[in-house]
């Protein structure tokens, strides 16, 4: 029987393209979403994957969301956190809704997903979790304090779980892209985005297929002596 996998933001860009990395490498995929109905129904229609939906930043909607799932497709051993929101500002325009809003997306979406899946995998005694950082977790970016926190965040929490899960076959890893030629990217005015690739070392953006290929390494079955790393995947951006 095929592995169950959620990732969560998995309708649209990185997530879409890991979606369907890992249903053709096997796996048994539920791509969850939050809000864009029509897209996601675009997403299933062209991959066969089904979308499931609910806002990650919502713990009683995570529980019941997995729930769900395993009702449907199987007990769940593999969880991508790749939901992301920004709302970018300064520290002097920033307000405190934009702050709590990130962080309860990006990190404690995280928390949220572990701790609806946590349990079975123990029991199973196998389970596989990527979260998705961000290079800016690492470096940090101007006028993303909410967005650098939570990402980084997201890589301390990485280490930490992973101790908690590997005395029962348990790997918790985290992925750090660099700028990756996605929607949100593309919406960067020209000349900005230019001055971006211009630091990337390899000369230009990574695409979602190479966050993708390295998120199906992490969770194959072979994969159990890697648990607690970030791998960074950035062109060399940030070599951290």
């Amino acid at each position: 029987m095929a592995r169950v996998a959620v990732v969560t933001g998995g309708t649209r860009g990185i997530g879409e393209a890991i979606s369907v990395a890992l249903k053709n490498a096997g796996f048994t995929v539920a791509a969850n979403y939050a809000g864009n109905d029509e897209r996601a129904k675009d997403f299933t229609a062209r991959t066969g994957i089904k979308a499931f939906k609910w806002d990650v930043a919502d713990f009683d909607a995570c529980i019941a969301g997995v729930k769900q799932v395993e009702s449907e497709l199987g007990p769940v051993d593999v969880i991508v956190n790749n939901a992301g929101i920004t709302r970018d500002g300064t520290m002097k325009k920033m307000s405190r809704t934009a702050w709590d809003e990130v962080m309860d997306t990006n990190l404690g979406g995280c928390y949220n997903m572990c701790k609806a899946a946590w349990d079975g995998m123990n029991e199973r005694k196998f389970g596989r979790v990527v979260n998705i950082g961000s290079i800016n977790g690492q470096a940090g970016q101007y006028g993303q304090v909410n967005y650098a926190a939570a990402k980084s965040g997201i890589h301390g929490f990485t280490k930490a779980l992973a101790q908690e899960g590997a005395r029962a076959g348990i790997t918790v890893n985290a992925i750090a892209p660099g700028y990756i030629d996605t929607d949100m990217v593309a919406a960067v005015p020209a000349d900005v985005l230019a001055k971006i690739v211009a630091r990337i070392p390899v000369g230009r953006l990574g695409q979602a297929s190479e966050i993708a290929r390295a998120v199906s390494f992490l969770v194959a079955d072979e994969g159990g002596f890697i648990t607690g790393s970030t791998l960074s995947i950035n062109g060399g951006q940030h070599m951290y």
